[in-house]
């Protein structure tokens, strides 16, 4: 099966997409010999999964639009080879489906899988690039199953990006990952910068903002996270692979999430099976819980999981935020914690507190939901937010000094921030 869908991929190139010269077009742009290119400013229309050979790079220029439309095959896109997306903050990249899905009623859809990364694939870059709806479970027709990746089973919800191979690295900036029915990023392997993202409504019935797996080393900064349905961030060294996940996770801010999770797990930050993360500077605002671990299988010991920023509108809140070492609740020394509701308000330049808002509201079935997410939200701190001063700077974090190269360009992680959470005073 393997080989059939290398030769659709192959069919599909060549019928479709511009080859690796330059053109009149777009000058000075060249690549290497048998890219695939998606040019500047068109539209791609998929209505079958596409795969990406072993040995081949896709390119993607800024403006792109690519359209999944086959709500019956529910496509995938393969990367088995490596994969470049360079858009840009005027004229982003876009993966998405058909526009009569495209609202909040349809949000969890489930109409394409994702981008799916194979173990031979040694780069990617998504730079300004939104990848929206996904999530599609997998049959014994999908490319992922046929090619053996992610869960190697059929019935599985696929993440809107996943990245396996630990020789591999990618880096992940400037996107927005939004109303993906499944984890928004799930990794198990490589070396990763992921930075200045926004994640925007992940899981329908689970799935996780950010899902890290042993194999990897990461540098997790300056994201928001809006509405995850388990955990903003899931972190693990499940699978045993080499290296041990060792991830720096800073200056990100969790908002309003783990509501819809209505087990033991669904918050803000969960920890488990030896994974090693340290934890600084971000801001977790009316999650269902504060940091989390898994009781019985619990993370490195060197692991640091303060200074963080806790805030809680509601007397509920307050009290979920609470350390309780049997059920694997986690406040740090050094943690800015809401001493009674509405305490420490971090003084957000736009958002207003929600009064009805219920963060159990997966169990209870209150409806007192939180708000869907608005754009026009501006999550920057005021000059009197107590959130401006605290946080930790001097720790080393992986790709400081030595970053990334991806095709060819240095990718270093962002420095941390004195401040709480992914954005500072305005």
């Amino acid at each position: 099966m393997k080989k059939l869908n290398l030769l659709f991929a192959a069919l599909i190139t060549l019928a479709a997409f511009s080859s690796c010269d330059s053109s009149e077009e777009n000058p000075g742009k060249e690549y290497p010999e048998g890219s695939i290119v998606w040019r500047k400013d068109t539209t791609v229309t998929l209505t079958n999964h596409f795969i990406v050979p072993v040995g081949t790079s896709l390119y993607v220029e800024e403006g792109v639009t690519v359209v999944m439309n086959d709500t019956v095959v529910r496509p995938e896109i393969i990367i088995l080879g490596n994969l470049y997306c360079y858009g840009t903050a005027a004229n982003p990249i876009t993966f998405t489906v058909a526009e009569p899905y495209r609202n909040e009623s349809k949000r969890f859809g489930r109409y394409w899988g994702g981008i799916i990364c194979g173990y031979d694939s040694e780069e990617v870059l998504l730079n300004y690039v939104t990848i929206e709806y996904g999530g599609a479970q997998t049959t014994e027709q999908s490319a992922s199953f046929q090619n053996q990746l992610f869960k190697t089973e059929t019935g599985e919800g696929v993440p809107a990006f996943h990245f396996c191979n630990t020789a591999g690295k990618f880096v992940i900036q400037n996107c927005t990952f939004h109303n993906n029915a499944e984890d928004q990023i799930y990794i198990t392997g490589g070396k990763s910068i992921v930075n200045n993202n926004k994640f925007i409504s992940s899981g329908f019935d689970g799935g996780e903002a950010i899902n890290y797996k042993s194999g990897c080393l990461a540098d997790i900064a300056y994201n928001l996270i809006y509405d995850a349905n388990s955990n903003g961030f899931k972190l693990s060294n499940s699978g045993a692979l080499d290296p041990q996940a060792h991830l720096f996770v800073y200056n990100n801010s969790i908002i309003n999430s783990g509501w819809r999770r209505p087990k033991v797990k669904g918050g803000s930050i969960w920890l488990e099976t030896n994974v090693y993360a340290e934890l600084y500077n971000n801001m977790i605002y009316d999650c269902r819980w504060a940091c989390k671990r898994d009781a019985s299988n619990v993370e490195d010991s060197r692991s640091v999981i303060t200074p963080n920023y806790y805030f809680a509108s509601t007397t509920t809140g307050v009290t979920q935020y609470q350390v309780d070492e049997s059920k694997g609740q986690l406040i740090g020394a050094n943690d800015k914690v809401s001493a009674s509701a509405g305490d420490k308000n971090p003084n957000f330049v736009n958002y207003t507190i929600q009064s009805t808002i219920d963060i159990n509201a997966g169990t209870t079935k209150s409806g007192n939901i939180p708000q869907t997410y608005n754009s026009a939200w501006d999550f920057h701190l005021n000059a009197s937010s107590p959130a401006l001063t605290g946080g930790k700077t001097d720790f080393t974090r992986h790709f400081a000094t030595a970053g990334i190269t991806i095709d060819g360009v240095e990718y270093k992680s962002p420095a941390p921030a004195a401040y709480f959470g992914a954005f500072g005073a305005k």
